[in-house]
């Protein structure tokens, strides 16, 4: 990653290098005018707002953050691109069939997701797909094209079975895949009872595996799917009923998220030649469904890297629809009906987690100031003065080794009891100090010794953002995932900081270390100082898929504030606010009622009163009140005045008293 010099202006394209954005943006975000960050549509660049200028907005409605910003018309967008994408490649492939997208609602089943892509989506016949009985429930009662799939995937019971079928009876085109060779005689015995003609998918245990964070999904040891000899004995069942009919589509997994086109290609091979012999034995497969796994480049970096993929959505239609076309043509089947169940690819751009900073503490910040040391020094302390002092290029890794000598000795010293806490405490900042000024020295050094490579981030800020990382990013907390974060104003100036982020629960879990970058893992951000009375806000992009429905009430933080926005030609506009969890329901849903809460506190006031402390009746008023106020505020930190107030910067080296010697 290039970087403008110091000396240099810095600009917004400056930023957008620092940042990635570009790379993973997919041109839906940039950074604008007055250095916001803004929301753009493709095609149409008179059509940006600014995300900062939202958010002002709501909030001067009384909303308070954290917020998610959603933007449904990224998902419309996303809809046109993968339908689009597909055309392209059958029409130049000459392909003989069409495509057709579900979407697993499992990767985000907020209604406005899947209203969008229900009612959008209708355009291209884009179905859905459920894994659940509760999921299907939503699904049926969708307004989707009358030829748009309904695949009911995932392990199933007679309720399962008998609600998908009476999708069939309301003449819905629902699909009940088999996810175990066990799930067809509950199937046909269930569609016997109704007198309906199931519609049935196979799932196939494809040998091939994807690459990537999921990959062990896929393979031999999948979760899902039926063996070869299952799926032969499945077929020669519904021979033996008469049902070979009902046997519509092969369905398949390779994994999610899938960085590796190769990788693809051969699970899309695997699965084209499966459907090829199932229609050699008879069955009129109409559907061979690819499912889920198109990549979302999560750092822009076009590599296998786990958060990024090393194929473009044209190369991804292209190598499916060009290697199940060559399949079949060998085989000498028809073309199937082509489905993929991209979830991850349609949502995931739509959704921005917006997280005020609130505070900033670190190494580099002033530090509070010691009183002055009674006596003559302690010789440790002198020693880390004169280290201090002796900083320079050619003394730098020599000071360096020394001083973390010095701490380490002080720490034996002071659990020894022969060094005064104050005493351990000028050692400690001193410390920090060189540290500082070493630091300055290596910034400019080609060749960083290996010793001092951490020292950037041992270094770092630390920004306290009022959010949870358990409830909005609970993917970065469980396995490493990685979500661009940018701030969402003054890009137009030279970020001075470098931060790691850390959320309000009282978790240690809760911090962000480890951020994008094209060649790497960034593990710090680059920040601007907070300035006094100005609110200073960081955007989590990309959160769009599996985010909103992972996510967690740990320390009883519940979901956020949200706010539906559709930019128009005359900017943009609000077109719903969704209300966060107060604290009451988030509480309820652990099993507490708020009259017992009510009755236990009374109790609690009369115990003290028994035991001498006596609140009067307007403290008890207040009291109360204040419990009530709680249990129906917001759960997250409420701004009641005033922006963040943060320690400034550390400019010099002199915060520490210097005794005379």
């Amino acid at each position: 990653m290039v970087q403008a010099s110091l000396a240099s202006p810095f600009t917004l394209a400056d930023a957008e290098d620092l940042y990635s954005i570009p790379a993973w943006a997919a041109g839906y975000f940039r950074a604008g005018r007055h250095g916001d960050m803004e929301v753009t549509l493709r095609g149409e660049p008179m059509r940006s707002a600014s995300i900062r200028e939202i958010v002002e907005s709501v909030r001067q409605r009384g909303h308070q953050l954290p917020m998610i910003v959603r933007f449904p018309q990224v998902i419309e967008d996303r809809l046109d691109r993968i339908n689009q994408a597909f055309a392209g490649s059958i029409d130049e492939a000459g392909y003989s069939a069409h495509y057709q997208g579900v979407y697993p609602v499992k990767v985000n089943q907020r209604r406005v997701v899947i209203e969008t892509i229900a009612e959008y989506g209708a355009r291209y016949m884009t179905g859905l797909e459920a894994g659940s009985k509760a999921e299907l429930a939503l699904i049926l009662v969708q307004d989707t094209h009358p030829e748009a799939l309904i695949c009911c995937n995932g392990f199933k019971d007679d309720h399962f079975v008998r609600l998908a079928l009476w999708g069939r009876k309301l003449g819905k085109p629902v699909v009940i895949t088999l996810e175990k060779y066990a799930e067809l005689e509950r199937v046909l015995r269930v569609a016997r009872e109704m007198g309906v003609s199931p519609a049935i998918g196979i799932r196939y245990k494809l040998h091939a595996r994807g690459a990537g964070q999921w990959e062990a999904s896929g393979g031999d040891e999948a979760k899902f799917g039926l063996t070869s000899t299952e799926l032969i004995n499945a077929v020669r069942r519904l021979r033996e009923e008469g049902l070979l009919s009902a046997l519509q589509m092969i369905h398949c997994h390779v994994g999610s998220q899938l960085t590796d086109i190769r990788k693809i290609k051969v699970a899309v091979r695997e699965a084209a030649q499966v459907y090829v012999d199932v229609r050699a034995m008879g069955a009129d497969v109409r559907y061979l469904n690819v499912g889920g796994g198109l990549a979302v480049d999560y750092d822009g970096s076009k590599t296998t890297f786990e958060a990024s993929a090393n194929y473009g959505l044209q190369e991804y239609a292209d190598t499916v629809v060009y290697t199940i076309q060559e399949v079949c043509d060998d085989g000498e089947a028809q073309h199937p009906v082509i489905v993929t169940e991209s979830g991850r690819a349609l949502t995931a751009h739509h959704a921005v987690v917006v997280m005020p900073v609130i505070d900033a503490m670190g190494p580099r910040r002033t530090p509070l100031e010691l009183p002055p040391l009674e006596g003559e020094e302690h010789q440790l302390v002198l020693d880390m003065r004169e280290l201090l002092d002796s900083v320079s290029i050619k003394t730098y890794r020599e000071v360096y080794n020394e001083a973390v000598s010095n701490k380490e000795t002080m720490h034996s010293l002071f659990d020894l009891g022969y060094l005064t806490l104050l005493e351990r405490a000028y050692v400690e900042q001193l410390y920090q100090q060189v540290l500082v000024r070493v630091a300055k020295v290596v910034e400019q050094l080609e060749y960083v010794p290996e010793e001092l490579e951490a020292l950037p981030r041992r270094l770092a800020d630390t920004y306290v953002c009022n959010f949870s990382l358990f409830q909005a990013m609970p993917d970065h907390w469980a396995i490493g995932q990685l979500f661009p974060i940018v701030p969402l104003s003054r890009l137009d100036e030279r970020p001075t900081r470098q931060a790691t982020l850390v959320d309000i629960s009282c978790d240690s879990d809760g911090k962000i270390e480890r951020f994008i970058d094209l060649r790497d893992v960034r593990a710090t951000l680059p920040v601007h100082e907070l300035r006094v009375g100005e609110p200073y806000y960081l955007g989590a992009f990309l959160t769009g898929a599996y985010q909103d429905v992972l996510a967690n009430n740990h320390n009883l933080f519940g979901r956020v504030n949200e706010a539906h926005v559709r930019l128009t030609d005359e900017g943009w506009e609000v077109e719903l606010l969704v209300n966060g969890q107060k604290a009451r329901r988030v509480i309820q849903n652990m099993g507490y009622e708020v009259a017992t809460l009510h009755g236990w506190l009374q109790e609690e006031i009369r115990e003290s009163e028994a035991a001498g402390i006596a609140l009067d009746e307007a403290e008890k008023r207040e009291l109360m009140a204040l419990y009530d106020a709680e249990l129906v505020g917001y759960t997250y930190l409420e701004q009641v005045a005033g922006p963040p107030s943060a320690a400034p910067a550390l400019d010099s080296t002199s915060a520490i008293p210097h005794r005379e010697r």
